[in-house]
């Protein structure tokens, strides 16, 4: 940004690196009738906010800390946006907007040590469980687990930007929290769906849905391996590809061990995509 101290603007606070842009758009803000959507559109449009994040090597040595807007910087996605992406590609999310705060998936007990007054934590159910993260309910001192593995403040104090960590939590909560794997069991049947497609053309599909690009051959290639993989590991074990069929949003169905094996495996490529650093970082 343009400080790098937001949470102080004040005298003691790091100048701007570009006090007359500052200005220009303090003076902007104010003649729109303090408009902010307009205000983040001019921002977010602009040349600089469009540039690559793609570091070069004069950037290093002239910009390395991109004081100079030389390039976009990249960072992970914040904890809310990391699973509202999983709910997107996957079909599942519920674009409603207002209304009441949702209790998504929680491991059962967590709240078993909160006191004054003890509460029961349900998580909802239909569409109200894919609602997004802006809607999850946030309990003071018990901050959702998942939430709290991607660096989502507790809200104890206030905060003026939120740290990034990178531990391997975050990985672990991309391949086991139940709205991931029920994001990737729906994401699964979606690339199931595209209809006269090889294995590595699924892949594609898949990839473009995930990355909002095409994968490289040797991207493609490691997926369609570990396809087959999965898939004779799942025919070999039918009831372990049960259990990844399991939903409780999806209804009970019944297939036989070549189709089990088969969606199962699909399932362990849409975790793995979930699961790419690129996934849940902006660029």
């Amino acid at each position: 940004g343009l400080s790098r101290t937001v949470e102080d603007l004040g005298a003691q606070g790091e100048l701007p690196s570009h006090p007359e842009l500052l200005d220009w758009l303090a003076v902007e803000f104010e003649e729109s009738q303090w408009n902010i959507q307009h205000l983040i559109q001019l921002m977010v449009s602009s040349n600089t906010y469009r540039q690559s994040s793609r570091i070069e090597r004069t950037m290093q040595t002239q910009d390395p800390a991109n004081r100079f807007l030389s390039r976009q910087n990249h960072f992970r996605l914040q904890a809310e946006f990391v699973r509202d992406q999983a709910l997107q590609v996957s079909g599942l999310l519920a674009p409603l907007l207002g209304g009441r705060s949702v209790k998504p998936y929680q491991p059962e007990g967590y709240y078993q040590h909160l006191n004054f007054p003890t509460r029961v934590y349900e998580a909802d159910k239909g569409r109200h469980q894919h609602r997004r993260g802006l809607y999850t309910h946030w309990q003071r001192g018990f901050l959702h687990p998942m939430l709290k593995a991607f660096d989502a403040p507790s809200r104890e104090e206030g905060t003026a930007s939120r740290t990034l960590s990178n531990t391997p939590l975050a990985a672990l909560t991309l391949l086991n929290d139940p709205s991931f794997t029920e994001a990737a069991r729906s994401f699964a049947q979606r690339i199931q769906a595209v209809e006269k497609a090889s294995t590595e053309d699924r892949i594609r599909w898949a990839w473009q849905e995930t990355l909002s690009r095409q994968p490289t051959e040797q991207e493609v290639q490691a997926l369609s391996g570990l396809f087959e993989r999965e898939r004779n590991a799942f025919l070999q074990a039918p009831d372990m590809a049960r259990q990844w069929l399991a939903s409780s949003f999806t209804p009970e169905q019944t297939f036989d061990d070549s189709t089990l094996s088969q969606q199962a495996a699909w399932i362990t490529i849409a975790r793995a995509l979930f699961n790419l650093h690129e996934t849940i970082t902006r660029y």
